[in-house]
């Protein structure tokens, strides 16, 4: 039989046709609308199944239909009763149409169109809002996840997994098509945008700069994430968006009430090694299969399991003198270097990094959930705060059941999680990281797994914050309680709150006033991610058995309109006099197959504060400095790897900026991260180096120079070697200081206590033989 239609290589047909995106990106927020196109080119009506993935944090809160002419609004119903009206309606020949979510994760979801007539067209449209996290170059990410693969089924473990079942086909030969196009708006105005595809010109509605438009200007593969990194003038100014309740809505509810969500940064001390020896730091790292990826699809790119070794080698480098640490890995299996934490001395870390260098993606699957019952059974460390960092490119079945593992021990520890490569479950890395208080970093492409390590190190060597306070600013008649309704502010009210908080000797404040006046607009993207929020901590509780959390998960989301685990969206055509004839037939809308060994693609949760007249959302980023943007060079460890070329294209007119390979500046950048991971190995535990020929060679200078240069007799070899490697540090390879701050801090903190008065003619000496300029502050002389 010939078949008519949309067809995949294997002649089969496919009802979608087009999924088209829009992005509405203000600040920190993102509301995006998803339109599915369908075209039924069958002879008798068809149901069109498609599973794609989303962000485990966003807010899936609308869901409606075009059929036929006619725009159907679906109505959010407990789970059960959405899919028996979904059965009844097709067992009855209405079309209808079905959204839910997949699984507890939150991060997988399908949707269902039935009995679609044969030569007709259904247009399904949903919408979520999500929290765009701060990079540390100041860059405000939204991601589109495209990449959705198959769910591990760990051993034992007996549930369903949609994943398992989505048909693939070879990249390429998918017969639907994405576009995009996204609307910028901030007050404080729109420098750039970047993005792993390439853009049209961005495009500035407002001669203020404070509103832009963007779109792909050319269909992108379906075998990666859409990534969006939008750049404004003044990122890290502090800033609240004021939202009203919902008409209509119970006054002293959730969604009764206004809202304001509020962005602070609290002005952190750096991380100083040396200050404290105290801490446990347990690495566990993923050596399944796919670890052997290339992380992203160029020639020569490093797999996923030697970016995580290097990664490793400049994490325990940067770890301070008298700590303890351990180093886990799994797959099927798992293995740990020690039976339990060891002090961190020069032979530890000697021995660690002799074991990290054989390490190779040789275990198997992904069973995450054994090896961390073994670290918590471990016992902690007296004094010294126990650190997790999991590196893992996985997607696994058994995601709450690894979270609430993780929560039993929120107490006891804070874990840092590092999902590697496009398609990385973001139900999996957030949820770990949310449940024992740590942070999430996603690595796709040619973004460096290592400034990402080093900047949640520094997190988790920071001293923690004591007697915070929250204080508000409010006009006599509005307060900030539980419940309650007051008047309506006036037109010049304004509000205000002061976060003051202590670390160590010293008292910060940070304060911020706003309008009290709402912003335009009826989709209350602030409301959507406050229920989301308080979704994801009662469903927590619901996968203990909690009765009681799960009425008010359920009530918070069918009045919020916000997806859940419990609830689903349903829609059924009741305009249609006559019912659909014929048999029906199901498609399983493909995905892309994922190609193992070319990889993939080029390239904090809100809290609810207490409220009566306004729900109030808390989005707190770490201070971060201006840096450079992230680098798109692999760092490898030999120079006939070295790689060439970005794919980050800029929304301008010469928006494709990649390099050919062996240019100047491409060759320079990495054959300076080259130099940086041959001097770091070399480094001693205390943070000092030794005086010898192998240093001689990573500053590129004679040992007889790097002797005979020595100012004094009285200054000893190690002390002159440190302050040599220090120099090189900040004069050779300034760019990548994200990556050696820490372990530099340790180094100057070792050079201070031995050097005596010999240091200031120690850096002078240092920069004649380097050529640099490094000035005394560097030493805090």
């Amino acid at each position: 039989m010939t078949q008519c239609g949309l067809l995949t290589g294997s002649n089969k047909p496919v009802p979608l046709r087009s999924v088209s995106v829009t992005v509405l990106i203000r600040g920190f927020v993102a509301d995006v609308g998803c339109e599915l196109l369908y075209r039924n080119d069958e002879q008798g009506p068809v149901e069109a199944v498609f599973v794609f993935p989303v962000d485990a944090e966003a807010a899936v809160y609308a869901f409606q239909a075009r059929l036929g002419g006619a725009c159907i609004q679906a109505q959010l119903r407990e789970k059960k009763q959405a899919r028996e009206l979904y059965g009844d309606a097709l067992a009855g020949g209405q079309s209808s149409f079905l959204l839910q979510q997949e699984g507890a994760g939150g991060d997988v979801f399908s949707c269902s169109l039935g009995n679609l007539p044969p030569g007709e067209e259904a247009a399904l449209t949903l919408r979520y809002v999500c929290e765009l996290p701060l990079e540390p170059d100041g860059a405000a990410r939204y991601v589109l996840p495209a990449v959705l693969r198959p769910r591990y089924t760990p051993h034992g473990w007996d549930r369903e997994d949609v994943t398992q079942g989505v048909p693939r086909v070879p990249q390429g030969e998918l017969p639907y098509t994405l576009s995009l196009s996204a609307t910028l708006q901030s007050p404080h105005g729109i420098d750039r945008v970047l993005s792993n595809c390439s853009l049209t010109p961005l495009s500035h509605t407002a001669g203020n700069r404070t509103s832009a438009q963007v779109s792909l200007a050319e269909t992108p593969l379906w075998g990666r994430d859409v990534e969006l990194l939008v750049y404004y003038v003044e990122p890290h100014k502090p800033s609240a968006v004021l939202e009203a309740g919902l008409p209509g809505a119970e006054p002293g509810s959730l969604m009764g009430d206004p809202a304001v969500m509020v962005t602070l940064l609290p002005s952190l001390p750096e991380a100083v090694p040396g200050q404290s020896s105290a801490g446990e730091f347990i690495f566990l790292l993923d050596r399944s299969g796919s670890m052997e990826c290339r992380m992203d699809r160029r020639d020569g790119s490093p797999q996923r399991i030697d970016s995580a070794k290097e990664t490793l080698v400049l994490l325990l480098k940067s770890l301070p003198l008298g700590c303890y640490f351990n180093i886990y890995s799994f797959g099927s299996r798992f293995e740990s270097f020690y039976p339990q934490s060891v002090a961190y001395t020069q032979k530890t870390m000697s021995k660690s990094l002799q074991r990290v260098q054989q390490l190779q993606a040789d275990l198997g699957g992904t069973e995450i959930l054994a090896p961390l019952q073994a670290i918590y059974r471990s016992p902690c460390r007296d004094g010294h705060p126990r650190q997790l960092f999991v590196f893992t490119d996985g997607e696994v079945g058994n995601t709450e059941d690894i979270i609430a593992e993780v929560q039993r021990h929120q107490g006891a520890h804070r874990c840092f999680s590092f999902g590697i490569g496009e398609g990385a479950s973001t139900a999996l890395v957030k949820g770990i990281a949310r449940a024992a208080g740590g942070s999430a970093e996603f690595i796709m492409g040619q973004d460096r797994m290592q400034p990402k390590a080093l900047k949640s190190l520094k997190r988790a060597l920071q001293p923690s914050g004591t007697g915070i306070l929250l204080c508000w600013d409010l006009p006599p008649e509005m307060e900030v309680a539980l419940v309650g309704q007051g008047p309506e502010p006036p037109d010049t009210a304004v509000g205000g709150l002061t976060l003051q908080y202590r670390i160590q000797d010293q008292t910060y404040k940070e304060t911020l006033q706003f309008p009290l006046q709402p912003q335009d607009g009826d989709r209350l993207p602030i409301h959507r991610l406050a229920a989301k929020s308080l979704l994801l901590e009662l469903e927590g509780a619901v996968n203990t058995g909690s009765e009681g959390d799960r009425h008010r998960a359920l009530e918070t989301s069918l009045s919020s309109g916000v997806v859940c685990s419990l609830t689903a969206y349903v829609g059924v055509d009741t305009e249609r006099m006559q019912p659909v004839q014929g048999p029906l037939v199901r498609w399983d809308i493909p995905l892309a197959e994922f190609d193992l060994m070319a990889g993939h693609s080029l390239y904090g949760a809100p809290q609810i504060f207490a409220h009566t007249r306004m729900v109030v959302v808390e989005h707190t980023n770490h201070l971060y400095k201006q840096l450079p943007p992230p680098k798109c060079l692999a760092w490898l460890c030999r120079l006939s790897d070295f790689i060439w070329g970005s794919s980050r294209h800029e929304g301008s007119e010469s928006c494709k900026h990649s390099a050919p390979p062996g240019t100047a500046p491409q060759e320079e950048r990495a054959r300076e991260e080259y130099l940086l991971l041959r001097l770091v190995s070399l480094q001693n535990a205390d943070g000092s180096w030794d005086l010898d020929s192998r240093l001689a060679t990573a500053l590129g200078v004679s040992k007889t120079d790097a002797r005979g240069r020595m100012p004094s007799k009285d200054v000893s070899p190690s002390v002159w070697a440190t302050v040599l490697a220090v120099v090189w540090l900040h004069g050779r390879a300034a760019g990548l200081r994200d990556e050696w701050e820490l372990l530099e801090a340790k180094a100057v903190g070792w050079v201070r206590g031995q050097a005596g008065p010999r240091l200031s003619e120690c850096l002078e000496a240092a920069n004649t033989l380097l050529g640099c300029t490094v000035g005394p502050a560097v030493f805090r002389l």
